[in-house]
């Protein structure tokens, strides 16, 4: 207790604990809050929660067309594979087709040159006659080379040549003092070539060191 200097009345504490009272009245609405904003937090639960079905939804509808586009064109390339097969497989038979257009020509001058040797024992000049199957014979082979030629197959170039292993084949090596080593004596089987593609190697006798028979 204390004593007021102006009228000299005492003086208690109580506004002191009326100012506590205030205080404390005063920060209970800030604690009634907190269900309320639970409760506000709840409400917005059921909204996330369509909010992430709709993401969901759209995502796998997403896919479902990734999907759909990706089986039409697995499709497409399949139907363009076999569009592909089909098709080289109509040039193969085409081609060969052609090759064989041109083969039976030269069978049928073939086939006329072997009328020609049956009558050749009937023949009053034999000599004339042998001399006209010979020049049958000749022409059908230029015939057949000119067929080859225009189907773009040439022949090796193999004696006298360097051996050369992407278009010879070796049968046998053979000392000679004559050539370098390693040079085409002999051509026992003549090979060809379409474009860059040896169709067959040239089969040849190879020159080796006069030496290596003596071995």
């Amino acid at each position: 207790m204390s004593t007021d200097q102006t009228n000299g009345c005492p003086m208690t504490d109580e506004p002191t604990q009326n100012a506590d009272n205030t205080d404390t009245e005063a920060a209970d609405p800030a604690v009634e809050t907190e269900p309320e904003a639970a409760e506000s937090e709840a409400s917005e639960a059921p909204e996330e929660v369509e909010r992430l079905q709709e993401e969901l939804e759209s995502l796998k509808a997403e896919r479902d067309e990734l999907n759909d586009r990706l089986l039409r064109k697995a499709a497409e390339f399949e139907n363009f594979r076999r569009r592909m097969d089909r098709e080289k497989k109509r040039r193969r038979e085409a081609g060969k087709i052609t090759v064989l257009e041109s083969m039976l020509e030269v069978m049928d001058d073939f086939e006329r040159s072997l009328d020609a040797a049956h009558d050749l024992d009937d023949a009053e000049d034999p000599e004339a006659a042998y001399e006209s199957l010979k020049g049958g014979v000749e022409m059908v082979f230029q015939k057949f080379q000119d067929q080859l030629e225009s189907l773009g197959v040439e022949p090796i170039e193999a004696e006298g040549e360097p051996f050369d292993e992407q278009l010879h084949e070796a049968m046998m090596r053979q000392p000679s003092e004559e050539a370098a080593p390693g040079t085409v004596l002999e051509e026992i089987q003549k090979g060809y070539t379409m474009g860059d593609r040896v169709i067959r190697h040239s089969r040849v006798v190879v020159a080796a060191e006069p030496s290596e028979h003596s071995n």
